[in-house]
């Protein structure tokens, strides 16, 4: 059961990039959920997929013996709910309807923004991915989660309370 948790039901298998085809199904999965008015699945997703990578990442890792292996990708499925729930409670919570095509900007930006900060591991991010534990697979990702859903809500800010009005 550990290794279904920590692979994401075998998406860290898909090939090439793991993680970004996790962030990419975890993305069109918490679209879905929105569209179908349940927009709160997405902070409660990422609360349900930080607890189950905590316990399946250690025994995957126990198993396998690896630091950190590529078909681990729980840890972006955590991480890529976190970034998201910083766009989608707040269009939840201003009843918009429609996340896909009504505020596609709400979920593009959270999807690059965390691959970016997943990749390139900046101040936090490298220092959880250099514990070489498995609490380190997890936190880095949520720490670029967390980054990209600040830097996401500040682009949103700058949207429509500068460049918007400015269009007008």
């Amino acid at each position: 059961m550990s290794a279904l948790v920590a692979t994401f039901f075998g998406a860290g298998h898909l090939r090439p990039a793991s993680g970004t085809w996790a962030s990419a199904i975890t993305v069109a999965l918490a679209i879905a959920a929105y569209q179908a008015g349940w927009g709160l699945a997405v902070p409660l997703g990422f609360v349900v997929a930080t607890l189950a990578g905590f316990w399946a990442v250690p025994l995957y890792l126990r198993k396998t013996g690896g630091e950190d292996p590529s078909e681990v990708v729980i840890d972006e499925v955590a991480g890529q709910l976190l970034a998201l729930s910083f766009t989608v409670i707040p269009l939840w919570n201003h009843g918009v309807p429609d996340l896909l095509f009504g505020a596609w900007p709400g979920w593009v930006a959270p999807f690059l923004l965390f691959r970016l900060f997943d990749i390139w591991k900046p101040w936090l991010v490298g220092r959880a991915d250099r514990r070489g534990d498995a609490a380190g697979v997890m936190l880095d990702d949520l720490w670029a989660g967390l980054f990209a859903g600040v830097v996401s809500m500040g682009l949103a800010g700058v949207y429509h309370g500068a460049v918007e009005p400015w269009l007008g």
